[in-house]
């Protein structure tokens, strides 16, 4: 938007921050390898609404909303869409002679021939506003057609199982490297991608049937049939992608996996595909990863803040294992990259071994595993330890020689972070004794486990408050076969309910369904925790080889909040819902 110096004239000249905040906060931002507007915004100094309206102030120029007006179609389609989604413009009024025009940036502002060319194109005088990205964000999706009906009329207008040459006349018996150039398939997978991005998916599934293809997302950890397709669209759509993730086109029998991005002035996203041969064909699977929006603060996990504290003290301790698990999907990495990004200076050597690698990491020394070479999690491993590290990352520890090689790389000096694959926290104790680690080895090298689960957000646009009755909680009671009295005890000694409030009806939260959550309740997602600090009592059952049931009762004496007391404790806050946390823990 505005060079670094233009940034911090307007902050400290507005009174946001002082010459010396101001500075703190950009060498902060260079560390991060994020601009210095993300990073005001990122750390709450100042919301991006007043942000942009206090620099749409400095640069003398009107500021708009755009969320708050209800913008006339045939005013917005006034701008063709290409040119809105390339330069972030939006042509949201006419008022007499004048169109009203908001842009994003400077550079659209100034852009005298674009400006020019909508003059020329509505005879209208162009009258300018700065607005905020998530408000020229949402006007942009009022471009978007249903994908549905969009896709139908492509597939009208310009057949999928031919191409037409020169003559006009159909060819048939295409290869596959001409169904994907064909321009009806490039329009279809492109139009597929937008609109995943723009609900803001976190995968893609394109699932043959005998006589179909069904389209799904997957939209805050819920997986969603978007559309079906005819089958003959298959091959395109395959073709396109392998084409885009440079696979190989002519390879039918085999997995294949692979990668691309798309990047434009909204977004950047990497998208890892995964091409699965079936008996109806080939499924494609693809893990959308906003790789600007995509690392977070440990504080924006969603951590309790007694759960905050334990993790701040025992990052910062020299040596020793940090274990984060649950299942695929719960966002393990996450949390790992979270941890990173607070360990990541100058005066430390990083070294992960991933697969994949997520996303990329500024400071960091990143290794993707290749086992077709031979390049495993433990062949990784033992090669890091030979370049001097302060800090290892290993994607998952999956085999007993990793498990050992990272457990003694723990124990000589080094701080390991990694993942594993267990239910709960306790359960990866034992899990380390079943890979061939010896107790005394887990107990001294063992600082911290947490697991965690992703629970879905309640929309904070239709939220509405209720009183959980008894017959509620009787059911909760009957279902997961708990005392609700112990949870209640928890949200107590947490202060997320007062001592002397009433156990029967407590207040929660649930979402209505509106347009703005596509009518589910929900949007976006955060963690419910165990943290789990390996103290000496913890440490000595591990040498007598306890189980973990003995481990977690320890544990939770010691004051270890469950996934389940976490999740109660966030559907009390009006975070998420008791539905939602009790969908997540039956996994």
């Amino acid at each position: 938007m505005l060079k670094e110096e233009q940034f911090k004239k307007i902050v400290i000249n507005n009174g946001i921050l002082s010459l010396e905040q101001a500075e703190k906060l950009i060498a902060e931002a260079k560390t991060h390898n994020i601009s210095f507007e993300e990073h005001l915004i990122g750390k709450g100094v100042i919301s991006e609404e007043l942000l942009y309206e206090t620099i749409a102030s400095s640069l003398n120029v009107s500021y708009v909303n755009l969320k708050s007006k209800k913008i006339d179609p045939q005013v917005l389609f006034l701008l063709p869409e290409e040119i809105a989604k390339t330069h972030c413009l939006i042509a949201f009024e006419k008022e007499g002679e004048q169109l009203k025009i908001a842009a994003l940036n400077l550079e659209s502002l100034e852009n005298i021939q674009i400006l020019e060319f909508i003059k020329r194109k509505t005879g209208l005088e162009n009258k300018l506003f700065l607005t905020n990205p998530a408000s020229i964000d949402s006007a942009l999706k009022k471009y978007s057609k249903d994908f549905e009906t969009e896709i139908k009329s492509i597939l009208d207008n310009k057949p999928l199982d031919t191409i037409k040459d020169g003559k006009n006349k159909r060819s048939d018996n295409l290869d596959d490297e001409e169904i994907a150039k064909s321009p009806s398939v490039i329009k279809i997978v492109t139009t597929m991608l937008e609109h995943a991005i723009s609900k803001n998916a976190s995968d893609i599934h394109v699932e043959p049937r005998e006589n179909e293809v069904i389209v799904r997302y997957r939209v805050d950890g819920v997986l969603k049939e978007i559309m079906t397709l005819p089958k003959e669209v298959l091959p395109g759509l395959i073709a396109r992608i392998k084409i885009l993730s440079n696979l190989k086109i002519d390879e039918h029998q085999l997995p294949q996996d692979g990668r691309f991005k798309i990047k434009d002035q909204r977004y950047e996203v990497s998208f890892r595909v995964s091409i699965f041969p079936v008996a109806e064909g080939e499924k494609i699977a693809m893990r959308l990863l906003k790789e600007k929006s995509g690392m977070l603060t440990i504080e924006q996990l969603g951590f309790l803040p007694s759960q905050l504290k334990i993790i701040q003290s025992n990052i910062k301790r020299p040596y020793g294992m940090i274990l984060v698990t649950g299942p695929t999907g719960s966002g393990k990495t996450s949390t790992l990259y979270a941890f990173l990004n607070v360990l990541n200076t100058s005066v430390v050597n990083i070294i992960t071994v991933e697969d994949p690698i997520e996303y990329r990491m500024e400071g960091v020394n990143q290794s993707q595993i290749k086992p077709k070479v031979g390049y495993t999690f433990a062949a990784g491993l033992r090669a890091i330890l030979r370049q001097n590290p302060d800090i290892i990352m290993v994607g998952e520890i999956r085999d007993q020689e990793t498990a050992n090689i990272a457990v003694n790389a723990a124990m000589t000096g080094h701080l390991v972070l990694s993942t594993l694959h267990t239910n709960d926290a306790p359960g990866a104790l034992p899990r380390l004794l079943d890979m061939g680690v010896l107790p005394y080895l887990i107990g001294s090298t063992v600082n911290l486990i947490i697991a965690q689960r992703l629970v879905r957000k309640l929309c904070k646009k239709c939220v509405e408050s209720y009183v959980l009755d008894k017959k509620i909680v009787k059911n909760i009671e009957s279902k997961l076969k708990i005392d609700f009295n112990n949870i209640i005890k928890a949200l107590k000694r947490e202060k997320i309910i007062a001592e002397n409030e009433k156990d029967d009806g407590l207040r929660f939260y649930r979402g209505k369904g509106c347009e703005a959550c596509n009518q589910s309740g929900y949007k976006g997602r955060l963690g419910i925790f165990e943290v789990l600090e390996v103290s000496k009592e913890i440490a000595k059952l591990i040498s007598e080889r306890a189980t973990s049931e003995i481990i977690r009762q320890q544990a939770i004496k010691e004051g270890m909040m469950t996934l389940l007391e976490d999740g109660f404790a966030k559907a009390k806050n009006g975070i998420t819902s008791i539905d939602e946390v009790l969908r997540v823990s039956k996994e």
